[in-house]
């Protein structure tokens, strides 16, 4: 990364949530208790299904695999911003940065890929159910999962090269929460045309086709409902997307708000309130779907933590 005036250059400084110093305190407990929340309500997904031997299906596979990145996924970014919210402090190193950046887009297209494979798991069963177990086998499991983790490297790999290719003057201020790859190309004091483009462009293709791939699963899926003649077919049927449906909902909904909270009002402050939704909430409420809307995961968690009871 080159920087102006041949001056070395060791961190950029996080506008953060809010400058105001009473909000702090507020803003950290609130903010480490939605974390601590994520991440235990995730674990015990990931334990529930782990536990369970009526869960060892491809469906609760892809489930589990979710939450652990759903983990990950806030462990990028909330822990570094509690540590500075605790110690009032506004800088991160651009090696900090950089990872950050790095694991953040991958995890993030890993939660794309993975719902989208999700939708395709559903599509199969419901609409191929006595060809289920030998497509979904857990080979085909396993290597589709892999292919989502090779790309999503790859794909991340291209934007820090890019990023690292850019000048940044001195003291440069991100106005978020955290590093982003489109906060960076803005911040930038040199050209930064062609990495916007390759951006936008290879952006673009992660998520047309897996959207692409959740709407022809589920227009096939309500294909095949019509075409049921019993009502509880269709209702039993359906009822095992309902929760897939909710978070894809919950997933792109807060999606397109930060796309169009930057493109339409240009605040940083309006898209910074619209990422907390996607990067917090989304992740945190992912549990709660599952177990509330899913007869099996909620039986299975009873179980997981009548265990728990018992041993203590």
């Amino acid at each position: 990364m080159k920087v102006e005036n041949h001056t070395v250059l060791s961190q950029f400084l996080l506008v953060g949530l809010s400058e105001d110093p009473e909000l702090q305190p507020i803003l950290f407990g609130l903010f480490l208790s939605m974390y601590l929340v994520t991440v235990l309500g995730n674990l015990l997904i990931i334990l529930a299904v782990s536990s369970d031997s009526h869960l060892h299906t491809s469906m609760y596979f892809f489930l589990s695999n979710l939450s652990l990145i759903d983990i990950c996924f806030t462990s990028t970014i909330i822990p570094k911003m509690l540590v500075n919210i605790h110690a009032h402090n506004k800088e991160i190193s651009y090696l900090e940065c950089f990872t950050e950046v790095y694991f953040f887009m991958i995890f993030v297209g890993m939660d794309d890929m993975l719902l989208t494979i999700m939708a395709y798991d559903r599509f199969v069963s419901i609409c191929y159910p006595l060809k289920y177990t030998v497509i979904m086998n857990p080979r085909h499991c396993v290597l589709l999962v892999l292919i989502c983790w090779l790309i999503m490297l790859c794909f991340s790999l291209i934007h820090i090269l890019l990023v690292k290719q850019l000048t940044f003057s001195i003291g440069t201020e991100i106005p978020h929460f955290f590093c982003e790859v489109v906060q960076l190309f803005k911040v930038a004091s040199s050209d930064a045309l062609i990495g916007i483009i390759v951006m936008y462009v290879s952006t673009a293709l992660v998520i047309v086709f897996p959207v692409t791939g959740i709407l022809y699963s589920y227009s096939q899926i309500v294909s095949t409902l019509m075409r049921m003649s019993s009502s509880l077919s269709k209702y039993k049927a359906f009822s095992t997307c309902g929760s897939h449906l909710c978070v894809v909902s919950l997933f792109y909904g807060t999606g397109l708000g930060v796309y169009l909270s930057s493109a339409v009002v240009h605040s940083p402050q309006g898209s910074t309130i619209a990422s907390v939704m996607y990067t917090v909430v989304t992740p945190m409420l992912n549990p709660f779907i599952y177990s509330l809307r899913n007869k099996d995961v909620k039986g299975a968690l009873g179980r997981l933590l009548s265990r728990a009871a018992s041993c203590s």
